[in-house]
């Protein structure tokens, strides 16, 4: 377990150590993450066509992520409302025009070709594609170093992080939600409860969770941890713009560790210029958790 969470701990504090903080620099860090997520994903792919028995074991992918999905969102949605019955937080201005909704969808649906492309590929059972494995592993140390990287250039410092309060507490109320969540799918997939737990720790970071499952579970867990992960990206899109305009604690913990990259603009959007800082929080503490959440329950 312990050297599983130093494969991911440190490079992913190495990265957060380094004061880099020069705009062009973490363009360029920027760029390369979403070379990595892709190469991830397809190296996920593969190793998913190498699987026996591959009919049914994709039956197993899609009706794991599915039941999942719907757990984890449920119990997140849950906990989220509770919060805003408890504590409400008003809008102050009226929602800009939204992106596409379409279009940030079809940016979401990219990620799943990645995933087929591989799979293609892997299909050939060319004999080098084995150690995709092994290339995975690599890919996914030099995306954590990014991402440490990519978080320190975010200018979060502690004492910003404890002031918003808001940004903590949904991310508190959203990392409660989405656990129970993880007990939920783990009773309806008749799974161990780490397992679950595991699942619903990626908090929409799917090219994280994916990878990190298929080192602990298999492929077939693997593509399931990505499909659900996928599945939340996709509710957010679709959900954000909806929600803002009375249930702003909802929108904001539906985005899980997207709200500080992918969902930002649509939260800016819908919510204003006042939501930001609690966004960036927010996807600060869950980009954090998520890594070391999956590592532990994944052990």
């Amino acid at each position: 377990m312990y050297t599983g969470l130093l494969i991911i701990l440190v490079p992913l504090f190495i990265g957060y150590l380094l004061p880099w903080h020069q705009p062009a620099l973490l363009q360029r860090v920027n760029r390369l993450l979403s070379l990595l997520v892709y190469a991830i994903l397809f190296f996920m792919g593969t190793s998913l066509a190498f699987l026996d028995n591959l009919g049914s074991n994709l039956l197993i992918v899609f009706k794991t992520a599915f039941i999942a999905a719907g757990a984890i969102l449920s119990c997140s949605l849950l906990a989220l409302w509770l919060l805003e019955r408890r504590w409400p937080w008003h809008q102050q201005r009226r929602q800009q025009d939204l992106p596409s909704r379409w279009h940030m969808m079809l940016e979401s649906l990219k990620l799943c070709v990645a995933v087929l492309a591989g799979f293609l590929v892997g299909l050939t059972q060319w004999a080098p594609l084995r150690s995709a494995s092994t290339l995975s592993e690599i890919a996914l140390i030099v995306l954590l170093f990014l991402v440490g990287v990519q978080l320190r250039g975010s200018g979060m410092t502690l004492r910003q992080i404890t002031i918003n309060r808001r940004g903590m507490m949904v991310a508190l109320v959203s990392l409660c939600g989405s656990l129970a969540g993880g007990v939920l799918a783990a009773w309806l997939l008749g799974v161990s409860v780490k397992t679950g737990l595991a699942l619903a720790s990626g908090f929409g970071w799917y090219s994280l969770s994916g990878i990190l499952m298929t080192e602990a579970y298999g492929p077939v867990m693997g593509s399931a941890a990505f499909f659900n992960d996928l599945l939340r990206e996709l509710a957010s899109v679709l959900l954000i713009p909806v929600l803002m305009a009375r249930y702003r604690s909802i929108g904001l913990g539906l985005s899980g560790a997207t709200s500080m990259d992918f969902t930002l603009p649509i939260l800016q959007r819908a919510g204003g210029m006042e939501i930001v800082p609690a966004a960036i929080v927010h996807g600060f503490i869950m980009n954090l958790l998520a890594p070391i959440l999956i590592a532990l329950f994944s052990a």
